[in-house]
This record gives C-alpha cells, structure tokens and sequence, in this order.
C-alpha cells in the first residue's frame, strides 16, 4: 500500500477512509481526499492502537488497518479467553465465529492459538473505486470468513499481480465468470465479488440466493469467479497508479490516441493491449477490423496485440479455462445491458434458451454480437473451441467507466444471471 498523508488524494484514501469509519473512528466523507478529518482520525487511531501518532499512514499503520480492509481479525487465545468473549469483544456473533473457525472445539481453547474473527460489516464495500489491492484484500477476507471458499491464482498480470480466482461448491456443473477484462468496465469486479460474499454467506447461514437454495447450488455446480482479470489497467484507470514506468508508458502510449480520454477511456492492460482481443477465435479478423478504424500500435483500446496471447493476462485466463473445462461461462463488461450469446454460427445446445432465461430475469436484451467487434473475444473462443454456452454480459447503461453509484442496480439486475448460471446447464 502507498504512504498516505495530508494532501494524498486517490483510491487508496478512500479505502482508508472506509477502513477508519469500520473502526469506528469517524463517519468521514469517502472522497478519497486526506483532509483534516481524516488526519485527526488516523492520528486517533493511532494513538488508540500503540502506534507512533504522526498522521502518516505508512507501513505499520496499513498493518494495524488490515482486518478493517479484509473484514477479520486473528485472535491469539489468552488465558480466560471463551468464544462468547471473543463475539462481545469484536462486536460479532459466536455462529460467525464457529463458521470461519470449523475445526474450533470451544471447550478446548489452546492458549496462543490463533482464532480467526469474522467483524461486523460486509468485506466487500460497494461505495468506493476498486484497486488491485482492494481485491486482494477482499478475496482474503471472503475466504477467511468462510474456509469452504477455496482460492488461486489464474497467473499475473504485465506488472506481477495476482489475477485471483475463488470457487466454492463441489457439484459436476462447472461454471466459469469473470470481470475486468477492460480496465474501465472496473465496476463489475465487485459484482463478482459481492456475488461471492452473499452466496457464501447463503450456504453457511442455510440460506437462499435470488429464490435458490445455495445448499442446492453447492452440491449440483462448482462455482468459479475471476473477479479482475486486468488488475494493472483497473489501477490506472482508478487512479491508484499514478507514476512510475509503466505509468509513464500508459501516458506515452495515449498520446498517440489523443482521441481517446485518459485514463478514463483505457480499457487495454498496462501495455497497450485489448486483453479480449488476444483469443484465438478470428484474431486476424479482429486485427483487419481494428487496423482499419486506425488501431495498429499499442493503444489504451482496440489494439490486438503483436499475436494472439501474448497478454500474460489473457494468456493466464485461456491456460486456466482449458484446465477448468467448464460448462458454461460468463464474461462481464459495461454497458448497454445486453447479453451476447453467439460466435458467427456457433450455436452450442440450449445457449439461445439460456440467453433468454437470464434475459428474463435481467431486463437486458439478447443480441447477436456487432460484427466489428465480434471477433478474438473470451465469449467467442469458449464458445468456438468447447461448443458450450458462453456469454458477454454488458451490465449497466451509460458511458464507461459507470460510476459506482450504479453498482446497486446493476448487481440487482445481474443476481439472477448469476445465481442461475450455475444451475441452468
């Protein structure tokens, strides 16, 4: 994490901010801007947690603030320690604890063992721009909360971070999603992870999700969930990164496309290139199409690389897909609220049927893909190389990146296309 203090503005602050008011230290503004209140808070906190008060978040502070950004804590055991005290103390309940803690025999608490306390708020936070590290620390914390979670990594991306991957159930019906293959299509990163977060808390509390049992979607369907398949550009776009080589390249790169807004209309990873259009599914197609509206270099958009996969990010994804071998797949982009089902004649059985299942539970309309950008996408080359439903949701209406604002309505509308993906094959 970046060294914050007065003056610093930026994602991180406004996860600082989130963190501080979880803690309890305030109800600050997430504006992502480190005023005076928020100095006087982490000065608070500070103070309160043994730290030197300084008003400088650096490296010992962020550690202190880690259960505030994953959602959990580790309890070391004391003598007189009971999981009732444990729950009055953090603020949560004992079945919370018991669920994250399986193999916890109350009666017997070892002292100087390790208990893992669930805190009482949601990890993922849907207010506040996503980063490369917010994600980690949300699929930590998911994890943490709920161990029958199981989590990976897909591979790296350009600038070595973890492109993640959660999956949860143990069903034969292996499904795939995954977001953020654009960098500015950010907002569907925590749509995939809120999805994960209340369909395990649904099956750890004998729930449901969207009408259905997530017991029963546990035992028929193995759920996986890449939720940020291009950390790096998210960064850029968000404004988390902000200098540095790859940053200066990004700028160097935009200038050449002085069209293009920046950062805001980067879709391309860190170096130019469009990841979902690196598959190998009418890839020279997609590059005839492309070099024709003046995309023939490196480019915050559009550009489809020197060959197909060589994005480490797309390449990551298209190694892990072939080991998964899913059912079914659902690649998540803004906006238009539409759902692409087909690749040129490819028309895998019952894929037309659930585009229309998912369209109705949804409100978003089933279409063919536009023939200019119908080539070289995730959707096209699952659907081309497994004959297997596979779909491009485009969530949200408006004009990239959607604001987070919209995150409500847009996980409203999505919720059955999720739920349902895993039981419709």
């Amino acid at each position: 994490m970046k060294i914050l203090k007065y003056g610093s503005e930026g994602p991180s602050v406004q996860l600082l901010q989130l963190a501080l008011n979880r803690a309890g230290y305030g109800e600050l503004a997430l504006d992502g801007v480190f005023g005076m209140q928020t100095r006087n808070a982490v000065l608070r906190f500070q103070s309160d947690n043994g730290l030197v008060a300084d008003g400088i978040v650096g490296p010992a502070t962020h550690r202190a603030l880690v259960p505030w950004y994953t959602g959990y804590a580790v309890h070391r055991i004391h003598r007189g320690d009971t999981l009732f005290l444990l729950s009055q103390q953090y603020g949560t309940s004992l079945e919370a604890i018991n669920i994250a803690n399986p193999n916890l025999v109350a009666e017997n608490l070892q002292l100087g063992s390790s208990v893992t306390v669930p805190l009482p708020f949601d990890v993922v936070p849907t207010n506040i721009s996503f980063t490369s590290a917010l994600v980690s620390y949300c699929v930590r914390g998911i994890a943490a909360r709920y161990p029958f979670i199981k989590v990976g990594e897909v591979g790296k991306s350009v600038m070595g971070r973890t492109l993640w991957f959660m999956s949860a159930g143990s069903g034969g019906n292996r499904v795939f999603y995954n977001a953020s293959h654009h960098a500015n299509e950010w907002i569907t990163t925590p749509v995939l992870l809120k999805f994960a977060e209340q369909l395990a808390s649904a099956y750890a509390y004998g729930g449901n999700i969207f009408g259905q049992s997530a017991a029963e979607i546990f035992a028929r369907s193995n759920i996986y969930i890449a939720p940020c398949v291009n950390p790096d550009g998210v960064d850029l776009v968000t404004g988390e990164l902000t200098g540095g080589e790859y940053y200066n390249n990004a700028v160097a790169i935009a200038r050449n496309y002085p069209s293009i807004p920046f950062p805001s209309g980067w879709k391309a990873n860190i170096r130019g290139v469009d990841l979902n259009l690196q598959y190998p599914a009418g890839w020279e197609q997609a590059k005839e199409n492309k070099f024709a509206q003046g995309f023939v270099s490196p480019a915050p958009s559009d550009y489809v690389g020197a060959a197909p996969l060589i994005a480490p990010e797309s390449r990551a994804m298209y190694d892990f897909t072939l080991s998964l071998s899913p059912n079914l797949i659902l690649a998540y982009h803004t906006q238009g609220k539409v759902i692409y089902w087909k690749f040129l004649d490819y028309e895998p059985t019952n894929s037309r049927a659930i585009a229309e299942t998912f369209s109705a539970v949804s409100g978003y309309a089933v279409e063919d893909t536009p023939y200019a950008s119908g080539f070289a996408g995730y959707k096209d080359w699952f659907i081309q190389d497994f004959n297997r439903p596979g779909y491009t949701i485009e969530a949200g209406r408006g004009q990239n990146p959607l604001p987070i604002s919209q995150f409500d309505e847009i996980y409203r509308d999505n919720l059955g296309i999720l739920t349902l993906g895993a039981l419709v094959t």
